[in-house]
């Protein structure tokens, strides 16, 4: 934060002036337990929890520690400027992390804290711009922080708090909404192919109404990303939604798949699909499922996605899905027009879904914002 002017009897401070920091030290693994043995011991990121961290290593042998009132924040690592408040006991803290410890005349432990929260991004820019990525404890010690007077500290510290709570219940609701509108497509898919009335429906070989082709790799010598050729698809990670996103090229196809086929990773994670939107080369972890001309392409594409998971533990190192296991699978099998109304009706209930989780994501957007700026606003003296 830039030293703005301040409300009246406010000042800047450095944090050395108010605060003592002591850098935690490297405990060998020898030297610490998971049996509750000594006291608690923190590593790193990997122990916090929102506020407070979760302690799963205890140690007799501690080097340095945090005490009750302390702010903890990471200093190496990839968790860089993440925060928690110190726990009730004393604790030993690993080289990742410092404590901050308030001098408690002069600052509040919850305004301090928040005032962290609120500079995580400086923070994390700042260790990543050095040349060795982290942030010194004078980096620490020379953080800026508007000081208002302890009382109002501790009144804006409670503001704070109440109107977090306020925006950490909107997005628990909002969390639910998006899992809840993530599940609607499974729900329409299990809605029609496990149905009573899908029961009935004719059944037919995959082999018998789709061509299936293999995918077979390329020499590694004609990939590339300046997209020469055509687009180069080698498995699930290339898939996106519904169609796979191209990242490279290849000069030299030997295996094609055309718009509409549906492509399906058959080395592991096998059984994802994707529908191929243009003509593209596969390599072996894909096989493309071509309809003849009495299957639809989206009805056989959603038809994978609800038997997705029969596939799971399938597709290790050294298992893969073959031609002979693909051309068993059996497929619901009706007339052309049914297929095609079932198709274009969950294509529409599904973007429905997809577009209430846009709404419910972008609401969420704006809940991340709102605590930024109550934060923003209470650092300036406006809450």
């Amino acid at each position: 934060m830039n030293q703005c002017p301040l409300p009246e009897g406010w000042r800047w401070a450095k944090l050395d002036q108010i605060c003592t920091v002591h850098p935690g030290q490297h405990i060998l693994e020898a030297y610490y337990n998971r049996e509750g043995v000594g006291i608690g011991y923190l590593t790193g990121p990997d122990d916090f929890g929102k506020i407070l961290p979760l302690i799963t290593k205890w140690t007799e042998n501690p080097k340095a520690w945090c005490r009750p009132g302390d702010i903890l924040v990471t200093v190496k690592g990839a968790g860089v400027g993440k925060s928690n408040l110190a726990p009730e006991d004393k604790v030993a803290i690993g080289r990742q992390l410092m404590a901050v410890r308030p001098k408690t005349d002069t600052i509040d432990q919850f305004f301090l804290y928040n005032y962290i929260v609120f500079q995580l991004s400086g923070l994390r820019k700042k260790a990543m711009g050095s040349t060795v990525p982290g942030l010194s404890r004078r980096d620490i010690e020379n953080i800026s922080i508007p000081l208002p007077p302890f009382f109002e500290q501790r009144r804006i510290a409670a503001k704070i708090q109440e109107l977090i709570q306020e925006v950490e219940r909107a997005r628990a609701a909002c969390e639910k909404q998006l899992e809840a509108a993530k599940a609607l497509p499974a729900g329409y898919l299990r809605g029609v192919f496990e149905s009573e009335e899908a029961k009935k429906w004719e059944k037919k070989n995959l082999g018998n109404i789709c061509e299936i082709i293999m995918g077979q790799s390329p020499p590694s010598d004609s990939y590339n990303k300046e997209k020469l050729g055509l687009p180069f698809f080698q498995g699930k990670a290339d898939f996106g939604g519904y169609f796979p996103i191209p990242q490279i090229s290849c000069s030299n196809p030997i295996k094609i798949a055309k718009p509409n086929d549906v492509l399906m990773s058959v080395r592991a994670p096998v059984g994802p699909v994707n529908l191929a939107d243009q003509v593209c080369c596969i390599g072996r972890g894909l096989s493309a499922l071509r309809p003849n001309e009495k299957l639809d392409s989206w009805f056989l594409f959603f038809y994978f996605k609800i038997i997705e998971h029969k596939w799971k533990g399938r597709g290790s190192t050294f298992d893969a899905i073959r031609r002979n296991d693909l051309k068993n699978i059996e497929i619901p099998f009706l007339p052309f027009s049914e297929q095609r109304k079932i198709a274009f009706e969950l294509r529409e209930k599904v973007i429905v879904s997809e577009n209430l989780c846009s709404l419910i994501l972008n609401q969420r957007s704006k809940l991340d914002f709102m605590a930024k700026a109550i934060l923003r606003k209470a650092f300036r003296g406006e809450l």
